[in-house]
């Protein structure tokens, strides 16, 4: 759905704000303020109001509130004293007063084709160990292959307003390639292996399936440590590694106790949780993987929760990624490489990146500026990526 109002354009699906054909920056909380102020401008919405659906009822001081009102006015070209879209009631609240229109999508506006979401091809191959593996193509371009990272589900990422817009971008100038990894999503719930030598076989299978003999990786989260591996093995077949979140060493392999004891902790949580959009581990998941989420965002990740893998199947590929070691890989990697990292990504520490990034010869390191290990449409970082990365694809 695309509200108008003013000369901006506000996309629920893509979660983007634009202004003509330019994309505004505006970090999740301040999109989730400005579309429940606009849903609701029928009102005047007050301070509980808007701490009980923006932030989900935790304690937000005055302040905060009032920096998110004013990024929020910001962002749409109201600051200032006129308050033209968003007013003021003193002791009152907030109400949305510009004159909105709704509507679909359309190419013009979106620069998107109509029902573009709705277009990739889901196929399946075989794995070396006869593990069936689901893949999806879509858009046109250059070959640019994403290697799966936990956890994957091919038609509900598609959909989702945590992947889709990251999965849509990219496939606007590529020919994008993924796929489910064993174990979850739409390929072979039941493996009697679950290993990284089984996702580096996963991946394997995919790439034969395709048929195309030069490509781009994608390496996200572990997914960076797959496309190393493939890269190593088969450099004739790789063109560049983009690698964001990444790490060389899971947890258990960190020589920290700290990390240990964290990925303990995590697979105990998980276990007791798994897909409770209410539990201990969804609220430790969601202020660890997506500390700015949304409510809808949080939502979605407890129902690819659900409907992905169980949680005895999260638990081993889990297990399996926090034994992950491709350290002594590094310095064989002999194509162009850049490796992305959130500054203050509580899943993967930066430093995680840092040493991907010092270790693989000439490859360029970018630090991005959010709290996110997953990044989200509309915050700072997500138009820095971008830029990055088609730079990078385009030389």
């Amino acid at each position: 759905m695309q509200i108008a109002f003013d000369d901006y354009v506000f996309d629920t699906d893509l979660r983007e704000l634009r202004q003509g054909q330019k994309v505004i920056a505006a970090e999740p909380q301040v999109f989730d303020l400005l579309l429940y102020l606009i849903e609701n401008r029928d009102r005047v919405v007050s301070k509980d109001d808007l701490i009980a659906s923006v932030w989900r009822g935790r304690i937000v001081s005055d302040s905060t509130l009032d920096s998110r009102i004013n990024a929020a006015r910001r962002a749409i070209g109201d600051s200032g004293q006129a308050q033209r879209l968003i007013r003021t009631f003193a002791r009152k609240g907030f109400r949305f007063v510009g004159e909105v229109k709704q509507g679909h999508a359309t190419q013009e506006a979106t620069g998107r084709l109509p029902g573009f979401a709705y277009k990739q091809e889901i196929s399946f191959c075989r794995s070396a160990d006869k593990i069936n593996i689901a893949y999806a193509e879509v858009g046109n371009g250059p070959p640019l292959v994403k290697a799966a990272n936990w956890l994957t589900h091919l038609e509900h990422d598609w959909e989702s307003p945590v992947w889709s817009p990251l999965l849509q971008r990219l496939a606007e100038k590529n020919r994008l390639i993924r796929y489910d990894s064993r174990g979850n999503g739409l390929s072979d719930r039941v493996a009697p292996e679950i290993s990284f030598d089984g996702f580096v076989q996963d991946f394997e299978a995919v790439v034969e399936a395709v048929k195309v003999p030069r490509f781009a990786i994608l390496g996200i989260s572990q997914g960076a440590a797959i496309a190393i591996a493939f890269a190593v093995r088969h450099p004739e077949r790789v063109t560049k590694l983009v690698l964001y979140g990444g790490y060389a060493q899971g947890r258990n392999r960190r020589g920290s106790t700290a990390e240990a004891d964290k990925a303990r902790v995590f697979l105990s949580l998980l276990h007791h949780g798994w897909g409770d959009e209410q539990s201990a581990f969804m609220r430790a998941f969601s202020s660890v993987f997506l500390p700015n989420g949304s409510p809808e965002q949080i939502k979605w990740f407890a129902d690819l929760q659900r409907i992905t893998t169980t949680a005895e199947n999260a638990a081993r590929i889990r297990n399996a990624c926090d034994e992950i070691d491709v350290l002594h890989l590094l310095p064989k990697v002999k194509v162009p490489t850049l490796v992305l990292h959130a500054r203050h990504d509580n899943v993967v520490p930066l430093e995680q990146g840092r040493s991907l990034a010092a270790s693989i010869p000439d490859a360029r390191f970018v630090t991005l500026e959010s709290d996110n290990h997953v990044l989200l449409a509309g915050e700072p970082a997500w138009e820095k990526f971008f830029l990055e990365v088609e730079a990078f694809l385009a030389e």
